[in-house]
């Protein structure tokens, strides 16, 4: 085999350990051989003691005495020292013999450069073949476009991608799948954004090595439009979302079901974006993030429930025995009253008492009495009491306290039925020591129209007969209540920002102002009261009043007196289709007159075009200021009490024209 020249090489000094200068010289002068073949030609291995030195060899191995230590050099010859047999000669424990350990050192070395010098040389033709290109591994979207010039990959991508922006997006959240439309959620992809987020082939030469056996997925750049995307997401989570359905026990008839729990999802609602603005264009079903939402009663639970409530609960009817007649619950009217509620873990069953009322107090009906409160009638204009009578009531919670442990047993299932006595708010005798003998108050207002009429007929019938309690208020709007159809009223003519019109209840003033007089004459105190706008020439001056009620019955303007007497007052209406009449009676107290003085700061009306349907022309009235002053005097003695004035500025009345339709 050929030979090629070799150059000196050193062997490192601690190879000889306590050699001195004489091992650092022998060091110096020998030469190793620069191949595994030249090594096997040159210095084969031989046993020590059979090595003689070679007068014709082209090197002589200096024989260098060796005086330190041989404990170490031993050691590194006999058990699988450096140059894998025996120590260099005039070492300890092999003098004579040819050295073998540095050949071992270089073999490696050699190896390592001789591939360091190719990868070097592999990555400069592979930095010069690829200079410009997208990098190795790239995908955009699923689609392969490494090593591609940007060109080429813009042409690629726009082949598969593009086909894919009007087609819906599939996703699948937890166990929720559905489709996702782009165009109607904003969703558009920026081409230059998209391709420039590939970049350039790397020069870190791991990074380009490593990418021969990885592959990078790049999403797309998405454009949006803020409010679809927005309102897209939102539709998203409301078909995602799920609220865990908790394990429960449900009856259909009387048939108990148990419904076994499921838990349920929410949408990670960044993540999901995120999901969706990077892979929408990747033509693959989406997966969208979602967190479970646990559910708190487990099946044993349910199935506890089942055993222990509900299936004993319709094992047949439960008896409800009352005061003379007894009510039959039966298993689908307990069923209808019967429910569980998730509670720390478990199942607690629940009792819906008026369900369960529903289905025995009809037959309990005749064991029970409404109690009434005695009444003021008049019969030939004169009060009559009227008896009080007192109740007796079930008293159903506690009657239906122990239902829950009857339920839970086969036999013996009965209930006694607890009543409670109620006495009358105001019974015959405090009625009779009301001291409403005679009448104290009075007053009648007619002129009507006919639908206005008929409120005011309505309106009469639910206060006569009313009792005013010693230092009670009465209010008229909280007695009767919302006024509208339902209640028996209609529509009729009313005054709105001076004009007239129509509306439910219409003329119900005429009898506030009927009321107000009366108890003004009966001495009762005002509790508060509003007079028109515009004096209403069939009212008294400064004598009148008006009331009013929002669409949703409350109240907005209200008629109050107060009884501070020390005797009972009663209401008495008499309604005709002409006039009406409000008396009250009581024990008389004073006399009373009224003085109303002169009409002060007249102003003119106005003239404004009226409403453009239904308009009726008016002429309008000016408005003015009047004071009108009540005095009382003692009915004893005739001496006077106390004067009370009140001072009213009515508006101007202004006149309406009606413009002619075309």
């Amino acid at each position: 085999m050929a030979r090629r020249s070799r150059a000196p090489v050193s062997w490192p000094a601690e190879f000889w350990p306590d050699a001195g200068r004489e091992g650092v010289a022998l060091q110096q002068n020998r030469q190793w051989p620069e191949s595994h073949s030249e090594e096997t030609d040159i210095l084969p291995r031989v046993d020590a003691r059979q090595a003689q030195p070679d007068p014709n060899a082209t090197e002589q191995i200096q024989h260098v005495p060796y005086e330190g230590p041989t404990q170490q050099f031993s050691a590194m010859g006999q058990s699988g020292d450096l140059g894998g047999g025996a120590p260099p000669h005039g070492a300890p424990g092999g003098e004579g013999q040819q050295a073998a350990g540095p050949q071992r050192w270089r073999k490696p070395g050699i190896i390592a450069a001789a591939v360091f010098g190719f990868l070097v040389l592999l990555y400069g033709l592979d930095l010069l073949i690829t200079s410009g290109d997208i990098p190795r591994g790239v995908t955009v979207a699923g689609v392969d476009v490494g090593g591609m010039s940007d060109s080429e990959a813009e042409d690629v991508l726009r082949e598969e991608i593009e086909p894919r922006l009007t087609q819906p997006v599939a996703y699948s959240a937890g166990e929720v799948s559905g489709e996702l439309n782009p165009k109607e959620s904003g969703l558009t992809l920026d081409w230059d954004a998209t391709l420039e987020q590939a970049g350039d082939q790397p020069l870190n030469p791991f990074t380009r090595i490593a990418s021969f056996f990885t592959t990078t997925e790049l999403g797309v750049v998405t454009q949006t439009e803020p409010n679809q995307f927005d309102n897209a997401m939102k539709a998203l989570r409301k078909n995602i979302d799920q609220k865990p359905v908790e394990g429960d026990v449900v009856f259909e008839g009387a048939q108990p079901k148990a419904v076994e729990p499921k838990q349920g999802q929410q949408l990670q609602l960044d993540q999901a974006r995120e999901a969706i603005l990077t892979h929408w264009a990747s033509g693959e079903r989406l997966s969208l993030p979602v967190t479970s939402t646990p559910v708190t009663v487990p099946m044993e639970q349910v199935e506890k429930a089942m055993r222990e409530v509900a299936q004993p609960a319709m094992s047949g009817p439960v008896i409800v025995h009352g005061e003379g007649a007894d009510g039959v619950l039966e298993p689908e009217e307990i069923a209808k009253g019967l429910s569980f509620e998730a509670k720390n873990g478990s199942l607690v069953p629940k009792i819906d008492q008026k369900k369960i009322v529903e289905g025995v107090k009809a037959e309990l009906a005749s064991t029970e009495k409404e109690g009434k409160d005695a009444t003021i009638v008049f019969q030939g204009d004169k009060p009559t009491v009227e008896p009080s009578e007192d109740g007796n009531k079930i008293k159903w919670d506690e009657t239906l306290r122990p239902l829950l442990d009857v339920l839970k047993k086969t036999e013996g299932r009965e209930l006694t039925a607890t009543y409670e006595k109620k006495p009358a708010e105001i019974t015959t005798e405090e009625a009779e020591n009301l001291g409403i003998k005679e009448v104290i108050g009075e007053w009648t207002t007619g002129g009507f129209a006919p639908d206005s009429g008929v409120n005011i007929r309505v309106v009469a019938e639910e206060v006569n007969g009313a009792i005013v309690q010693p230092g009670e208020t009465f209010s008229l709007n909280e007695h009767t209540g919302p006024r509208t159809k339902a209640e028996g009223y209609v529509e009729a003519g009313i005054i709105k920002n001076g004009a007239p019109g129509k509306a439910v209840g219409g003329g119900i003033s005429q009898f506030a102002t009927t009321l107000y007089n009366a108890y003004y004459f009966a001495g009762m105190k005002d509790a508060g009261h509003q007079e028109h706008s515009y004096y209403i020439s069939r009212y008294p001056k400064g004598r009148e009043a008006t009331v009013f009620q929002d669409t949703d019955g409350s109240s907005v303007i209200d008629l109050k007196f107060t009884n501070d007497s020390e005797h009972g007052v009663a209401i008495q209406t008499i309604w005709t289709p002409s006039d009406i009449t409000v008396r009250l009676w009581g024990t008389k107290r004073y006399e009373v007159k009224s003085e109303t003085g002169d009409e002060t700061n007249h102003v003119q009306p106005s003239e404004q075009e009226g409403p453009k349907e239904n308009c009726q022309p008016s002429n309008g009235a000016p408005g003015f200021t009047i004071t009108d002053t009540r005095i009382l005097k003692d009915i004893e003695t005739g001496q006077e009490v106390r004067r009370e004035e009140r001072t009213v500025k009515y508006n101007p009345q202004p006149k309406i024209v009606c413009t002619k339709k075309d």
